[in-house]
């Protein structure tokens, strides 16, 4: 491998089957995600250890209780952002975490813990680009759109910009309150979620200039 790795000028690495990542979850107040990929890993579905949930709220603690997972609560302000990121990547040493998965963590990662810590997958509530940031599926609600959808994508230091893994959108209608956009969109995001994860995990995705190449 070595030697035409090296005619080709390319980079290359050799990952093993029998090898199981480990995998850690953040989380803020919802749910959704979070017992979905639970769910899934407990059923052999996900080949993951999970030792870690980490969240800025101890809303979720009683979940990971339930599925006997480390649970640290670390709040985040203006003030403690610096100190707790620090922590963050203190934990994510102490039990050796391969992949940090942000299901519905609503908080913004800095440049500094992006560069620190780089195998992030992010599950953004739209069909990026198209609006990214905060309250897409009211936004989306306004414009009247006739589908919605979620994006997977590895996280970078520009906001909802990383390398796109996996998407889907379904249909919507002008009869479809703001609710039932929020409703349709979760059960897309956790479906959009587990695809992403289980094809990093089995090592089927390639990065390469801010674009993904996906060996389904």
């Amino acid at each position: 491998f070595a030697d035409l790795a090296e005619s080709l000028q390319a980079n290359w690495q050799l990952h093993f089957s029998d090898t199981v990542p480990r995998m850690a979850i953040w989380v803020s107040k919802q749910d959704h995600c979070l017992l979905d990929l639970l769910w899934r890993q407990q059923a052999g579905d996900l080949p993951v250890e999970i030792p870690l949930i980490l969240s800025n709220h101890d809303t979720l603690q009683a979940i990971a209780e339930q599925f006997h997972i480390d649970f640290y609560h670390l709040p985040i302000t203006p003030d403690s952002k610096v100190r707790q990121e620090k922590q963050q990547l203190a934990l994510l040493k102490q039990y050796k975490i391969d992949l940090v998965v942000l299901a519905k963590y609503m908080q913004i990662l800095s440049p500094q813990f992006v560069a620190a810590f780089s195998s992030t997958i992010n599950i953004h509530h739209s069909f990026l680009p198209a609006f990214p940031g905060a309250n897409p599926y009211q936004r989306a609600y306004k414009r009247g759109v006739k589908i919605i959808g979620a994006t997977a994508h590895y996280v970078t230091q520009d906001l909802d910009e990383g390398p796109i893994i996996e998407q889907e959108v379904i249909r919507v209608s002008h009869r479809d309150s703001s609710a039932e956009f929020i409703r349709k969109g979760k059960d897309v995001e956790r479906s959009v979620l587990a695809r992403a994860v289980r094809l990093h995990l089995q090592n089927r995705v390639l990065v390469y200039n801010n674009r993904t190449v996906v060996f389904d």
